[in-house]
């Protein structure tokens, strides 16, 4: 029987598309992670963004309070059925 992986949904845009817009470089914002007391390092947070690497409540939670915005912003455009206003 023939078996298809699906590949999860990922925040990965929406993360590069929020850090990009605050002009916040991959080692700024894991400076500014690590100062907020989690231990996110380049490497780690680049795989956020190439979709590799889920992100944990936690992490998400610093990202909403260093970014200022709503979670929404996080999953922007990750459901397929929801329409476009």
């Amino acid at each position: 029987m023939e078996q298809k992986i699906r590949r999860d949904r990922s925040m990965g845009d929406n993360l590069r598309r929020l850090r990009k817009s605050r002009h916040i470089s991959q080692e700024k914002l894991c400076a500014e992670l690590q100062r907020r007391g989690c231990d996110i390092g380049r490497t780690t947070y680049a795989k956020y963004e190439a979709g590799e690497l889920n992100i944990r409540a936690s992490v998400l939670i610093e990202f909403r309070k260093i970014y200022g915005c709503p979670y929404d912003d996080f999953f922007h455009r990750l459901d397929p059925d929801e329409n476009e206003h």
